[in-house]
């Protein structure tokens, strides 16, 4: 008994999850597209329809009616396809065959996307029993009946918008980039191997797969929004995290780069630390504003679910303007080192090039840019859509004495 209330304590603690939500929120929409399709179908055991709305509602409401489109239209097209063989032919090896390629080919024309085997699926199912038309008709009302109950759900039970997740998986990121820029300036004074230097690279290729996975949360993020009632300035955000991830991507391609320049260091650098001690610490101060930086424009991108925009817009411009300051001392210091060791200076360039691309890109001035452009570029595709939305306004007004 103790373990069961423990059990229940955990998924009420995580009722706001993702996964917990959808969970809860198909479990629901299966049983009452069941229970209505008892009433209405005249099949004893009428599956099709809680099948339909489990797979129907997904976790935002954009996602739920594009699914639950494709999906009724991927069951209808099976379902015709059935009735036609079934007026023509049997159940053979071959015509089971003739049926499951045209039914792809079908899924492919009526563009249904994921739901193509769908197609082929319910012309088989359908085919295989003994009263085709009823049992065809059947199908498509419980169908009908999932599908509707799914979007039901979505449209009077508004999903949750997962900003929060996206959010959290950006900050999650820009912490890993930060801890990684001051895991490279705790290295610098001492000596270090390629092997260590090359752990750090691979380290820095892995936040390729990070941002991949913060990508997948924002574009569920991106699609909680659309059409969503609750949400007054969607674009707005959506538009905010998009650009915001925008730039950590390229700021981890930097922070790669960075990395591939002191693996390359650390080659010349085989008997002794990578910088000496006044050199380390100039570096060192400079890679530790840039990851105080990278860490507060995350919370600065992520400021419409948080209360402190402003004190993180304060403190970007302060780490930023450190950060320059480090990297003026940190370049006149590596200048009067390459003098004296002039095969280095290539590196020393380089070092304090990528510096400057991800300061430049984590700046107010950048982010602002970057969003004015992004709010001009759909200012303009909506522009381009109006005539043709206006055209068909006016062709669905147009009198009978217009024919």
């Amino acid at each position: 008994m103790p373990e069961v209330i423990v059990t229940v304590r955990t998924l009420v603690s995580r009722r706001r999850e993702p996964v917990v939500v959808q969970a809860v929120r198909s479990t629901a929409a299966a049983v009452v597209s069941y229970v209505v399709a008892l009433w209405l179908s005249s099949e004893p055991a009428p599956l099709t329809a809680p099948l339909t709305a489990l797979l129907v509602v997904q976790v935002t409401l954009y996602t739920t009616l594009t699914t639950g489109i494709r999906r009724v239209n991927s069951v209808v097209a099976g379902v015709l396809v059935a009735i036609g063989f079934s007026t023509l032919v049997g159940l053979t090896w071959w015509s089971l065959g003739l049926v499951i390629l045209t039914s792809l080919v079908v899924g492919h024309l009526v563009r249904v996307d994921e739901f193509v085997p769908e197609v082929a699926i319910s012309a088989m199912l359908v085919l295989g029993v003994t009263q085709v038309a009823a049992t065809a008709w059947d199908r498509v009302l419980e169908t009908l009946i999932g599908a509707v109950v799914g979007l039901l759900f979505n449209v009077f039970l508004t999903p949750p918008v997962w900003v929060a997740p996206a959010s959290e998986a950006i900050t999650s990121l820009a912490r890993r980039m930060g801890d990684l820029l001051v895991h490279l300036g705790d290295e610098l004074a001492e000596h270090t191997p390629v092997e260590k230097a090359a752990a750090r690279l691979h380290e820095a290729r892995r936040l390729d797969n990070d941002i991949a996975d913060v990508d997948a949360a924002l574009r569920q993020a991106e699609d909680s929004l659309r059409f969503n009632p609750r949400v007054k300035e969607g674009l707005l955000f959506r538009l905010v995290l998009r650009t915001g991830l925008d730039t950590l991507e390229i700021c981890a391609v930097v922070l790669r780069v960075c990395c591939r320049t002191l693996t390359d260091l650390a080659k010349t650098r085989t008997d002794g630390p990578l910088f000496q001690d006044h050199l380390a610490q100039a570096l060192r101060e400079l890679f530790a504003h840039m990851a105080s930086a990278v860490e507060n424009f995350a919370v600065l991108i992520t400021a419409q679910i948080s209360t402190s925009a402003e004190e993180a817009e304060l403190r970007l411009t302060q780490e930023l303007a450190a950060a320059r300051i480090s990297r003026e001392r940190a370049a006149r210091l590596l200048r009067e080192e390459a003098r004296a060791r002039p095969g280095t200076w290539q590196l020393y360039g380089a070092l304090l090039a990528e510096a400057d691309r991800v300061l430049d890109e984590l700046g107010v001035e950048k982010r602002s840019e970057r969003l004015v452009e992004e709010l001009d570029r759909h200012s303009r595709t909506q522009r381009a859509r109006g005539p043709r939305l206006r055209l068909g306004r006016l062709w669905r007004d147009r009198s009978p004495a217009d024919d």
